[in-house]
């Protein structure tokens, strides 16, 4: 049985003769009979017979319309389910992604993704990094963002995003004037840094070590907000990557460039076990027209 025979079936019924059926389906008129011949044979019985010109359908026939129809109406659902799923109109993405990143400039992407894709649902997590990799590698996310370098031998990694090192400073401080600050600059200032071990971090300690320059750091915190949350206080002044800290920019609070450049780079990464899937690939696609339309 033919998804072709059921749609001449159900188009002689509605239209009441082969040669209307045909111009429905922009068959020709021997084609249609042809397609009820085949039905009429696998079923093994007649569908309809002729009455003044038209094809009356049999009883028998008219048990079947109903359910020919609903087939016919599913069918056209996965069509259009399928057609969703080709431009990404449909389904559910999971990824994982550290807080502070999602708080920031991951949150103006989910946003402009979930409005061009009303039919998509998000699952956003967030988790140490250690975390986050054996998430993506095991597929229990679709996606994450990681903060490179990065060379787990199960990911497979798309830079995404570069980011510098700014001093975040309260307007009211001595400094908040200034164009760029140096280790030297800092030298007598209260510092707030974010917790050791971090790549950046050992890059800012070497920074002040090659200068032969004391740090004095006042407070250390986890995260960019507490670090501006605590700057804008005047306690310290915070050094912290400028993309995540942009959003607590304000008449409070000024970031400022640090010197030597110090660069924080982002990546988009998924597990080496499996391609992308449509939705994952266009989600990330996505990510990659905003950051570089972005900065």
């Amino acid at each position: 049985m033919s998804l072709k025979s059921l749609e001449a079936f159900n188009a002689i019924i509605k239209t009441g003769s082969a040669t209307a059926a045909a111009k429905q389906l922009g068959l020709t008129q021997p084609g249609i009979s042809r397609l009820l011949a085949l039905l009429e044979e696998y079923i093994g019985f007649q569908l309809f017979y002729r009455e003044k010109g038209r094809l009356i359908p049999t009883d028998e026939a008219l048990t079947l319309v109903k359910e020919v129809e609903l087939t016919l109406m599913s069918v056209d659902r996965i069509a259009l389910l399928a057609n969703n799923i080709f431009h990404s109109n449909l389904g559910q993405l999971r990824l994982v992604a550290p807080n502070s990143f999602i708080a920031g400039p991951l949150a103006d992407v989910v946003t402009d993704f979930l409005q061009k894709h009303p039919r998509v649902k998000i699952s956003l997590d967030t988790h140490s990094p250690t975390r986050a990799r054996e998430i993506v590698v095991h597929r229990s996310a679709d996606c994450g963002f990681i903060q490179l370098p990065e060379n787990h031998p199960g990911l497979i990694c798309h830079h995404l995003v570069s980011s510098n090192t700014v001093c975040a400073v309260s307007s009211t401080h001595k400094l908040a004037t200034k164009k760029v600050l140096s280790c030297k600059d800092l030298g007598d200032e209260d510092l707030i840094l974010l917790g050791k071990g971090r790549n950046s971090r050992l890059q800012i300690e070497n920074a002040f070590l090659r200068d032969k320059i004391p740090m004095q750091v006042r407070l250390e915190t986890h995260t960019v907000a507490i670090a501006c949350t605590f700057a804008k206080r005047n306690i310290g002044i915070a050094i912290v990557n400028e993309m995540l800290a942009q959003q607590y920019a304000s008449e409070g609070l000024v970031l400022i460039p640090f010197t030597p450049q110090i660069v924080h780079e982002y990546a988009f990464i998924t597990s080496a076990h499996a391609p992308m899937n449509r939705l994952t690939e266009a989600f990330y696609q996505h990510c990659k027209t905003y950051f570089e339309n972005k900065f």
